[in-house]
C-alpha cells in the first residue's frame, strides 16, 4: 500500500501548491477517496484493505515522505483513525453498516468535537451539554479546535448527559453536518497545518435522534476520549517521521564533502531508530497497549529524540531549502499540541518509572 500511496502522491499533490491552501480542495479529497486511500487499514468486510492502526500509520509516512505537505498527513490520518478508532471500535452494527463502507470509500468523512473555546479537552471544564428527549438528543453548547472539519459529513460531539456526585457523565453523539441547531464556524488553519483546516461549532438545541448515541452513554470520556489521544499520538507520529524522510531527501546533496557527508549520515542513522519507535508505538495501540508506562515512556523519548534531529537539522540549515524551515515549523508546532498531558506524563514517569 506504501506503493500506491507513494504514487498517488507524485501524480496529484507533487506540482500543486496545497502546502499554502488553508483548507484541502474538494477534488483533491476525491482523488484521494477514487485512489482507495481511505480503504487502508478498515476491516474489509466494510470495504477496507485491513491491517488496522500499522496499515494506517505507514500510509501516513509514506504520504508525507512523498509530498512533504504536512496537512496531507493530518487529513489522512485524521480520516482513518477516526474510522477505525470511533465507529470500528464503539460503533453499533447499525452504525458500521451505515457508514463504515462511505468511510472506505471516501465518501463520508467524520472529524472528532471534544475540545472547547478557552479550556482545551479538560473535562472538569467541558460544558456542552446534551438533554434526552422522546425522539433523541438536544444538544447545546461551543466546541473549538475541530481538525478536518470543513470536510466532514458527520460530527462526533462529546457532551454531559449526567452529573453524578458533582462529577461530569459524558456521551458521544453522531451530529450530521446538516443537523437543525448547529452552526459551523472558519477557523484560521496554521501554516505548519496547511491544507488540514479547522472549524469551530456552537451548538443551539441541536436535535439528533436517539440512534446519534456512540457507545455506552455516561462513559464516553474514559472509554472513548482519552484513549483517542492515544491512538492519535501513535499513528499520528508517522507523519513526523514522513516529515524528516521527506526533510533528509530535500538535504541530500550529490559530491557533498566527507564532513557534510558524515553528518547527514548520523541525522539518517537517527531518523531510523525514531521510525523504530514509532513503530514500536503503533503496535501497542494495535494491541490496546497505548497506556501503559513502557509505551508511555517510548513515546516521550522519540519526541525527544526528534526535537534533537530539528536542531541538527537547523545547523545544517541551507537557505536555498525554504521548504525544510517550513517542515521543521510544523514539527516543532505540533509538539506544543497537549503540551499540559504530555508534561504531567513526563512528571508522572520521572517520579513512577516504569514501575
Amino acid at each position: 500500500m506504501q506503493d500506491q500511496v507513494t504514487q498517488f502522491a507524485h501524480q496529484s499533490i507533487i506540482g500543486r501548491d496545497v502546502w499554502m491552501e488553508e483548507n484541502l480542495p474538494p477534488d483533491l479529497f476525491a482523488a484521494m477517496g477514487q485512489a482507495g486511500l481511505f480503504r487502508i487499514g478498515l476491516p474489509v468486510e466494510f470495504g477496507g484493505t485491513g491491517g488496522g492502526y500499522p496499515a494506517i500509520a505507514a500510509a501516513e509516512q509514506a504520504l508525507v515522505a512523498a509530498c512533504g505537505v504536512p496537512g496531507m498527513g493530518t487529513i489522512f490520518g485524521g480520516h482513518q483513525i477516526t474510522a477505525q478508532y470511533y465507529m470500528v471500535g464503539y460503533g453499533s452494527a447499525g452504525q458500521k453498516a451505515a457508514y463504515l463502507p462511505k468511510l472506505a470509500a471516501g465518501t463520508c468523512t467524520m472529524a472528532v468535537a471534544i475540545s472547547e473555546p478557552e479550556v482545551g479537552a479538560h473535562p472538569k471544564l467541558l460544558n456542552t451539554a446534551a438533554h434526552k428527549t422522546a425522539l433523541g438528543w438536544r444538544i447545546s453548547g461551543r466546541k473549538a479546535y475541530v481538525t478536518n472539519g470543513p470536510l466532514a459529513d458527520i460530527f462526533i460531539v462529546l457532551a454531559i448527559t449526567s452529573v453524578d456526585a458533582g462529577r461530569k457523565r459524558y456521551s458521544m453523539f453522531l451530529v450530521p453536518r446538516g443537523a437543525a441547531g448547529l452552526e459551523i464556524h472558519h477557523a484560521p488553519t496554521p501554516a505548519g497545518m496547511r491544507p488540514s483546516g479547522h472549524v469551530s461549532l456552537t451548538l443551539t438545541d441541536c436535535v439528533v435522534g436517539a440512534d446519534a448515541l456512540l457507545g455506552v452513554a455516561g462513559t464516553a470520556y474514559e472509554d472513548m476520549a482519552l484513549g483517542f489521544r492515544d491512538a492519535e499520538d501513535a499513528v499520528g507520529n508517522s507523519g513526523l517521521i514522513g516529515k524528516l524522510l521527506h526533510i533528509m531527501g530535500l538535504l541530500a546533496t550529490p559530491g557533498a564533502t566527507d564532513d557534510a557527508a558524515e553528518a547527514l549520515g548520523a541525522l539518517y542513522g537517527l531518523v531510523s531508530v525514531a521510525s523504530a519507535a514509532v513503530d514500536a508505538l503503533v503496535i501497542a495501540s494495535e494491541a490496546g497497549d497505548a497506556a501503559s508506562p513502557r509505551t508511555q515512556a517510548i513515546t516521550i523519548g522519540m519526541r525527544q529524540l526528534a526535537l534533537d534531529i530539528v536542531r541538527r537539522v537547523r545547523a545544517l540549515k541551507r537557505d536555498d531549502l525554504p521548504r525544510v524551515d517550513a517542515l521543521l515549523a510544523s514539527i516543532e508546532g505540533g509538539m506544543n499540541v497537549a503540551r499540559g498531558p504530555r508534561r504531567a506524563r513526563m512528571i508522572r514517569l520521572g517520579r513512577d518509572g516504569l514501575a
